[in-house]
């Protein structure tokens, strides 16, 4: 399984799955996670809701795997299938 952890312990790995360095990616993180909560009050609350707020699935994986994930994806241009297997979401 692919995580943060294991990841930025091999630099030129994670800079080959992700395009950043691990010190870029902090600061990605840090700026993505500082607007996060902010950014989801607004989009689960708009006015044609037909679902309480946290009445769906929890996510799986925190905030910064799912960063990680997400450039992994769009980096390596790979499938949604292989993606979930690669961060253990089956």
């Amino acid at each position: 399984m692919l995580n943060y952890k294991t990841l930025s312990s091999k630099p030129s790995i994670f800079r080959s799955l992700t395009g950043l360095e691990v010190s870029e990616f902090n600061s990605v993180h840090s700026n993505v996670e500082a607007k996060y909560d902010e950014y989801e009050a607004k989009r689960l609350s708009r006015k044609n809701r037909k679902r309480k707020v946290d009445a769906g699935h929890p996510y799986k994986l925190p905030l910064q795997e799912r960063l990680l994930m997400f450039l992994s994806y769009y980096r390596l241009y790979i499938t949604s299938t292989l993606t979930g297997f690669l961060f253990d979401l089956e």
